[in-house]
């Protein structure tokens, strides 16, 4: 459905060790890295992170990362977490998303939401 997310943040360094830390326990990779973006996937870059150099604006939305089950969720939510991200709702299970539906979430250390998901069919 989409080629690539892009977020745009005040400090390179500091995002690319959160997302870093985040997608190692999701089990992607970094693909890209130079002095002004980062990006990570798993056989292309799919989530971007370029430096900005000015304030991040939280709050315009989210982007939510497929994790293969629950402790990858909860791995990548206390990875986030290590690596600077605030916690905006602990994992756990969210059956007003659906049957099966288990989510945890953070901010990135720009206040950036960032959703980590597993879906299971019982």
């Amino acid at each position: 459905m989409f080629d690539h997310i892009g977020f745009e943040v005040a400090d390179l360094a500091r995002a690319a060790r959160f997302y870093d830390a985040v997608f190692h326990a999701l089990g992607l990779r970094r693909m890209f890295a130079s002095e002004h973006a980062v990006a990570w996937g798993d056989n292309e870059p799919q989530l971007w992170v370029v430096v900005r150099g000015l304030p991040a604006a939280p709050g315009y939305g989210h982007v939510a990362l497929r994790a293969s089950g629950r402790v990858a969720v909860d791995a990548a939510h206390a990875a986030g977490l290590a690596y600077g991200g605030t916690d905006a709702g602990a994992p756990g299970p969210r059956p007003q998303y659906g049957r099966g539906c288990y989510a945890g979430y953070l901010r990135d250390p720009d206040g950036l939401r960032v959703e980590l998901v597993s879906r299971t069919r019982r």
